[in-house]
């Protein structure tokens, strides 16, 4: 349909005439969208009651209803199971074996889906399975359509596995004896032969021999040639269940027989068949009856139709390496001929003919020969088994060269695939395929490349350490073109719509550092993570890239290097100017928790993280909240208690000054969690913090006592003068009275001292987690550390970490008052008893 364009209209004859056909086809595109409308009456009869249960709906609509209203009960068969199994089996199941009598093919397929379900679902018990579903599946099998049949086989073969032998034997086996014979229709005898294969691993050998035996031979001698072909499939199956002496006086001559059918295709199979049982046949089978079948199979395949070509080469490694040890070098020499062959078939000219002289292919001979060179790159390790690694660069290096050259992607694809196989078994050798891998690495498929990084890893490491016992230079710095074809292939993947590849090929980068030098990494890969990070507009290749980017930190032992990254994290991300740098910030935090120490992320990250409490930008904090409790674990006490203190006052802000509802959910979601982690302990600091108060308190009490030791000195002397100098009652009053003021001055102050009115309040402080704090125990310590938020003076403290005990104020008080009365009542007695003697003497 050609475009209708309106900004320039030209209304003559012609072009109207244009416009007109344009719109009659648009007419006629709408014309099935209107005949799908359904009408008034059409609507009326899809309509069901809604009161109707589960199980009177289903049998309402199986009876009444239409055809897409059936199949819709049909696909809901294990919900009902579910719910009601005995009403099911009862009610439904009838009608469902009584509509698939004249239903259509869409239900059909969906009742064989919903049985299998059934039976997968183990929804009912296997001799309930078999006596209610069993018989309906039976029915269907030689159904006309052979896409149901099929369906309803698969169902059938799968249940086989579940059913007891006796069920088989009876409901199954027996029947199949006059399904297989030739009065039968085509389609009744290819169900027997998969079933044959099937049910021969069910009975022991003695009972396959009586009753599956002579129908297998049957079949084999089918007069058509498509039921020859599916048996013969099915003689491996056979072969596994009868054991090796059965298979070498029965199937083996069946095998022979066939391998020499007037069809290709059952010549094909037994050739196939042949291929996979080598492991059950002995030396004399191999050498005398296998491998001349083998031989004039290749040598007739290049003359018959290419699709023989196709099998044969598929199985080609398997059969040189099942063959092996009966190959005399002559043997040996022409298959691995015939391999390079196959490898280059398509690709060069034959019998020395031009190109003029050359036929012209056909597409479907070009995708054969693409899919021969695809097998032969699939054999390729098992080719090099076959040659011994030692002799790959005589032997299989040209068709590997050719091969990773190929001008089909597919074949460069699975060599690809096999890249890494083939450097395992080259091992020491590896150095030989270097310029094929960078090859691969700069090829202009995007699959390519997405087969070769699958193992990168895996494949660098080989090719650093393959080659070191070589003399030669093997080493991996020898290839100066691998590092533009790393960065090549990542700009390529970049570039493309591949994110997926683009995130695989970053990901796989990480293993660099064991490969290459660190300043090759810091000039030609770090800095184009972080553009990555910061360009890049997909979210997970974005995280590859700043994983890739921690890794490569982390192996960079230059400081200079090291701190021209980290501040270019800080400033770019998490100081920059787009939101979304800031959350790759947070992520590319999470990534060095991850790989590095806890004390390189709280010296160079953890106050930074914490700034973006004060993000204007929702999602920024919330996502800051979600990483808290991994910025907590990564502290330690005593050593980090700032940082802790730091924590601690960033989520107090978020409790009190948060708006955004969502954010203040999360916040407190994240304050539970933080309640219930625990904070590792550094051992070793502690240990010196302990000393530390010991020898302070120590030096106190040492000054305490000399204090104490220099006031009682004092104490005696002034005792004395007292005594000396008192020479009256009333003098001696006074001076009790002004030493009980002082006193009563120094017990006041020494009250004060002990509790700080700062702390005064600590009783009234509520100890609540979600409102202004939390508590945590830090393990190997015993004791409980109070986390307040209430205020900024509060820190790490511990319940009796001072040898001195502190009193309440009243208490000193108190005790002091009771101290004085005592005194002053003694000075008292003493002024009165000197008054006497003073009284006497003048007497």
């Amino acid at each position: 349909m050609r475009p209708i364009i309106f900004s320039k209209m030209d209304f003559s004859h012609s072009s109207l005439f244009g416009y007109i056909e344009d719109l009659q086809e648009l007419t006629i595109i709408e014309r099935p969208v209107r005949r799908s409308l359904k009408t008034p009456e059409e609507i009326e009869r899809l309509t069901v009651d809604e009161e109707l249960s589960d199980i009177e709906r289903a049998v309402y609509l199986l009876s009444s209803g239409q055809d897409i209203q059936g199949t819709s009960v049909v696909a809901n068969l294990p919900v009902l199971m579910r719910q009601n199994p005995a009403e099911t089996l009862r009610r439904v199941l009838p009608k469902i074996r009584e509509v698939l009598h004249v239903a259509g093919v869409e239900m059909q397929l969906t009742a064989a889906v919903s049985f299998l379900t059934v039976l997968q679902e183990e929804l009912v018990s296997v001799h309930t399975y078999s006596h209610s579903f069993l018989h309906i599946i039976l029915q269907n099998l030689e159904h006309r359509d052979a896409g149901v049949s099929n369906a309803w086989l698969e169902t059938l073969l799968a249940v086989i596995e579940a059913l007891p032998k006796e069920t088989v034997r009876h409901e199954i086996l027996n029947p199949l004896v006059s399904k297989a014979q030739l009065s039968q229709t085509l389609q009744s005898r290819l169900v027997s032969c998969k079933i044959m294969g099937k049910v021969a691993n069910k009975f022991e050998a003695h009972i396959i021999k009586r009753e599956v035996l002579p129908l297998v031979k049957s079949l084999c001698r089918d007069v058509e040639y498509e039921v020859r072909t599916c048996m013969c499939r099915q003689l491996e199956h056979v072969a596994r269940g009868i054991g090796t002496e059965l298979t070498k006086t029965v199937v083996l001559p069946e095998l022979v027989e066939l391998a020499r059918d007037e069809g290709s295709s059952v010549r094909l199979a037994a050739f196939e068949t042949l291929v996979n049982l080598l492991d059950m046949f002995d030396a004399d089978d191999r050498s005398q009856t296998v491998l001349p079948l083998v031989k004039s199979f290749c040598e007739k395949s290049f003359k018959a139709d290419e699709s023989i070509l196709v099998s044969l080469s598929f199985h080609l490694g398997k059969l040189c390496n099942g063959l092996y040890g009966i190959f005399t070098p002559e043997q040996h020499l022409r298959f691995l001929e015939f391999y390079k062959k196959l490898s280059t078939l398509g690709l060069q000219q034959e019998n020395g003919r031009n190109d003029n002289q050359l036929h012209l292919q056909t597409l479907e001979q070009e995708k054969k020969y693409i899919s021969v060179r695809k097998n032969c790159a699939y054999n390729f390790p098992a080719m090099i088994v076959f040659v011994d690694p030692k002799n790959f660069h005589l032997e299989l290096y040209s068709i590997f060269f050719c091969l990773c050259h190929d001008p089909e992607v597919p074949v460069r694809y699975t060599m690809a695939i096999s890249f890494f196989e083939v450097a395992k078994l080259l091992n020491s050798d590896v150095y030989t395929i270097h310029k094929e891998l960078v090859t691969l690495l700069q090829d202009e498929s995007l699959e390519v490349l997405d087969a070769l990084v699958g193992h990168l890893p895996e494949i660098l490491e080989l090719m650093t350490n393959g080659g070191e016992n070589n003399g030669s230079e093997s080493k991996l710095l020898s290839i100066p073109d691998l590092i533009p074809a790393l960065t090549t292939a990542e700009q390529r993947a970049a570039a493309s719509l591949k994110w997926r590849t683009h995130e695989k090929l970053l990901q796989k980068y990480a293993c660099l550092p064991h490969i290459i030098s660190s300043d090759q990494i810091y000039y030609r890969f770090l800095h184009r993570m972080l553009t990555i990070i910061l360009t890049n507009n997909v979210l997970p290749v974005q995280k590859a890239a700043a994983r890739t980017l921690c890794v490569y930190l982390r192996y960079n032992r230059k400081q200079e290097q090291r701190h021209e990254v980290i501040q270019k994290l800080i400033e770019q991300l998490g100081q920059g100017k787009s939101y979304w740098n800031r959350l790759r910030f947070l992520d590319t935090c999470e990534f060095i928790i991850e790989l590095f120490s806890k004390s390189f992320f709280c010296k160079y990250f953890f106050l930074p993280v914490l700034e973006l409490t004060h993000d204007p930008v929702a999602n920024v904090r919330m996502k800051l909240c979600c990483l808290l409790p991994k910025v907590k674990s990564t502290l330690k006490i005593p050593t980090d208690k700032h940082l802790l203190q730091q924590l601690e006052l960033c989520i107090r802000k978020l409790l009190c000054q948060e708006k955004d509802k969502d954010v203040l959910t999360i916040v407190k979601r994240t304050v539970l969690e933080l309640d219930r982690m625990e904070i590792s302990v550094d051992a070793e600091q502690l240990e010196k913090e302990k000393q530390k108060n010991e020898g302070r308190s120590t030096n106190i009490n040492d000054k305490m006592f000399e204090k104490k030791r220099r006031d009682s000195k004092t104490s005696s002397v002034l005792a004395k003068s007292i005594n000396l100098s008192i020479s009256g009652s009333s003098s001696g009053t006074s001076a009790g009275k002004e030493e009980k003021k002082s006193k009563l001055v120094r017990s006041q102050s020494f009250s004060t001292q002990v509790l700080h009115p700062k702390y005064s309040n600590i009783d009234k402080c509520p100890n609540k987690s979600s409102a202004t704090g939390y508590t945590s125990s830090v393990p190997g310590m015993g004791k409980s550390y109070m986390l307040s938020f209430s205020d900024d003076s509060f820190r790490t403290h511990s319940a009796g970490n001072s040898g001195n005990a502190a009193f309440p104020s009243s208490c000193s008080r108190n005790l002091f008052n009771s101290a004085d009365q005592k005194n002053n009542g003694n000075k008292e007695s003493q002024s009165r008893k000197m008054s006497i003697k003073n009284r006497k003497s003048n007497s």
